[in-house]
């Protein structure tokens, strides 16, 4: 076994071999025609390279895509090879003790509570693994990705050192002028918005599509939105690579971030009378700006609506915003006519609700403090430290163990966003901490930001005696 793992990490993955060969391909490949996408907060259907005439049947398209030779979305019959090396480095030994005791251990002064369901849900497993086996299949090729993999940086970073690029940004434009006829680009787990995939596909490249199925399902909920004429209203953050993905396979679409930007469009939908919080329509827009499809005129495009979502959002808030638009409908069009303006179905992954769901149980328990593991830029990793916030329990939201220390302090994230340094955020003494992670977050993640706080437990022993 060891003789098969240092044939991968050496022959397969090498990142020196990688880089070498990729070095020589940037000297001698010749310049594509100009081509960028952007990708920045402007309104996602407003991003594409390729400007696709409205009536272009996107559907159809990804349909014949996906049937095509050029594109691949199931792997290249190395899959034992590549988990096996995924499982050298980022499984845990911390972790697999936790497991086999009924999630809780104890080491020495600290008491371990890790939730039930926590870290690499089996889509980023699959879209990392994907993305392991296209380097293995084109060992020699130039391979990119249109955006990260998945929203964890130690992942990124290995995907970096085997020569895995992203295609670069300029000014908010995605640059697919780096990318030639016969390169390789991975679409990662958050899919890609069909612009893109045109884009790509107009300029003969290798696709691997690491889109997430669930993702895939939510892409099908506005299809069937666009073609009965409803508008799709997205709950997400428009400017997330998921989200704009999502909208570009919409027809008429609006994106709310939550509930409070839902019960401004339903306060307009019904005239003010909700709550008072809209104005004019002026108004709507410019609040909206970056969160409608082109052409987006509130007194039309709201009669009938859908609602979908980024899969990654908290799942009781998309209920929620379900629930107040469905009611606005109602009201506004009477409980018998409801099924005409109004349609709904639940969207929300079953990782991201396992992981919520076990939060919730997590703060009941009786612990110290709660320590969030999971990348800066992860939406279901922020939501995970939004049920902590809110339980009043001390949470800790890190990306990396590099964010404790030195000593006894950690720079953490809160959900809203802002960055937050604190000292002495271990009490003194024995102490229970609860741990989850996002499910784009490996195990040894969570292994290395454990490893720091036993050491600041061990240290602050020796100090004593």
């Amino acid at each position: 076994m060891a003789t098969i793992t240092t044939q991968l990490r050496s022959a397969l993955l090498s990142p020196a071999a990688a880089a070498g060969s990729f070095s020589a391909r940037r000297r001698g490949g010749r310049r594509a025609a100009p081509s960028s996408v952007r990708c920045d907060a402007s309104p996602p259907a407003a991003s594409a390279a390729a400007s696709l005439d409205p009536d272009f049947d996107k559907k159809a398209f990804r349909h014949n895509l996906t049937r095509s030779d050029n594109y691949n979305r199931k792997g290249f019959g190395h899959k034992k090879e590549t988990l096996e090396l995924m499982s050298q480095e980022y499984t845990s030994d911390v972790i697999k003790t936790l497991k086999e005791n009924g999630n809780q251990y104890t080491w020495g002064p600290v008491t371990v509570k890790l939730a039930e369901a926590y870290g690499f849900c089996w889509g980023v497993e699959r879209a990392v693994q994907i993305a392991y086996e296209t380097r293995k299949q084109f060992p020699d090729e130039r391979i990119w990705l249109t955006n990260e993999i998945i929203h964890n940086p130690t992942v990124n970073k290995r995907l970096d050192e085997m020569g895995v690029e992203i295609i670069p940004v300029d000014a908010g434009i995605k640059d697919f002028n780096v990318v030639d006829q016969g390169d390789v680009v991975v679409l990662p787990a958050f899919g890609a918005a069909v612009e893109e995939m045109y884009t790509l596909n107009q300029k003969k490249v290798q696709i691997v599509d690491t889109t997430c199925p669930w993702v895939s399902k939510v892409w099908n909920m506005v299809e069937k939105h666009k073609k009965t004429d409803f508008t799709s209203i997205i709950h997400g953050k428009y400017a997330h690579e998921e989200t704009v993905a999502t909208a570009s396979f919409a027809g008429k679409y609006i994106i709310v971030k939550n509930i409070a930007e839902t019960m401004y469009v339903c306060d307009y939908i019904l005239g003010g009378q909700l709550d008072g919080s809209s104005s004019t329509k002026e108004a709507f827009l410019e609040k909206f700006n970056n969160a409608v499809s082109p052409g987006f005129d509130p007194d039309v495009d709201l009669e009938k609506v859908g609602i979908a979502n980024q899969t990654t959002m908290l799942k009781g808030e998309t209920e929620e915003i379900g629930k107040l638009v469905e009611k606005t409908m109602m009201r506004k069009y009477g409980v018998e006519n409801v099924n005409d303006h109004f349609i709904a179905f639940n969207t929300i992954c079953d990782a991201t609700q396992e992981r919520q769901d076990a939060m919730y149980q997590l703060v009941k328990e009786k612990v110290d403090l709660i320590l969030v593991i999971g990348g800066w830029n992860s939406s279901n990793t922020s939501h995970l430290q939004e049920i902590g916030e809110l339980s009043g329990i001390p949470s800790y939201w890190i990306d990396s163990e590099q964010r404790i220390g030195p000593g006894n302090k950690i720079a953490y994230k809160l959900n809203h966003g802002e960055l937050v340094e604190k000292e002495n955020w271990l009490p003194e003494g024995p102490i229970t901490i609860g741990v989850t992670s996002g499910a784009s977050t490996p195990d040894k993640v969570v292994e290395d930001a454990l490893q720091k706080v036993f050491e600041i437990k061990r240290q602050e022993i020796l100090q004593v005696a």
